[in-house]
């Protein structure tokens, strides 16, 4: 059988080659494999797995915020069990714990942030594991959706932030709006921002046309201050491993059409 080869597409981060044949009795897309060095880290795979199975993380089409019609969709409200917890805070834990030794990467801090509501349990868990698994012992808060005027008062609860180095945990970053609305909280409430932490970065430009991850890293102090759990990357990293071309397919015309070329 004749093969035609119509176009390559590679990308350097994931190293993936597509080769499309122009028969219709041809296989279309054939994917090379990652190299070993790339391969997830266990907290990685874990964090997609749990979330696929508790329905959070789908593959399909799906209308977001933004208008866009995007091939995949991840609800972390939905990662609400013991075990799902467990692997997801563990996750922002051991983040955090590797971005305070890279450089550039975050500067010590105080106080965890979990924005309302998703954002409350997120925030006590990764501080409780912090200090179970990695020693590192921190203060957490998060904010009342309505301000209350009687008993302590105030917008946050939970550890002061005022004069303390706060690190936000946000969920899923798109436009960045989410995060930016945390950063005003925290500023308002007297607590410097030193850092932002994402369970996944959709790696889609922003609103000024750039990156989101780097446009908030440029609000927080520059490049390193925004770690994240998951990339979209990594998810086309796990659908490629587990041989899901056609899911695949669909990230990579996304990716293209909307992706941010720099975080490549």
């Amino acid at each position: 059988m004749h093969y035609t080869v119509s176009h390559a597409c590679i990308s350097s981060s994931s190293v993936n080659l597509f080769f499309s044949a122009c028969s219709p009795n041809t296989i279309a897309t054939y994917i090379l494999p990652l190299p070993p060095s790339m391969s997830l880290e266990k907290y990685q795979t874990e964090l997609i797995e749990h979330g696929m199975a508790a329905g959070a993380l789908k593959f399909g089409n799906f209308i977001l915020k933004s208008g866009r019609d995007s091939p995949y969709f991840f609800n972390a409200g939905l990662l609400a069990s013991g075990p799902v917890l467990d692997t997801l805070c563990s996750a922002y834990a051991a983040t955090i714990a590797r971005a305070l030794q890279t450089t550039p990467g975050l500067p010590a801090f105080d106080v965890l942030f979990g924005p309302a509501y998703k954002g409350i349990p997120f925030a006590a868990g990764t501080a409780l594991l912090l200090h179970r698994d990695h020693g590192i012992d921190v203060g957490f808060a998060y904010d009342r959706k309505e301000a209350k005027d009687h008993g302590e008062g105030g917008i946050t609860v939970g550890t002061p932030v005022r004069g303390k180095r706060v690190l936000i945990l946000d969920d899923v970053a798109t436009a960045g709006t989410a995060i930016r609305g945390a950063i005003d909280i925290v500023k308002r409430e007297g607590g410097d921002v030193v850092g932002a932490v994402l369970m996944l970065d959709r790696q889609e430009v922003g609103k000024e046309g750039r990156s989101t991850l780097a446009e908030v890293e440029e609000l927080l102090g520059g490049k390193g201050r925004v770690p994240t759990i998951l990339r979209m990357k990594d998810l086309m990293r796990w659908l490629q491993e587990h041989g899901r071309t056609d899911e695949l397919e669909k990230m990579q015309a996304y990716w293209e059409k909307y992706g941010a070329k720099e975080d490549a």
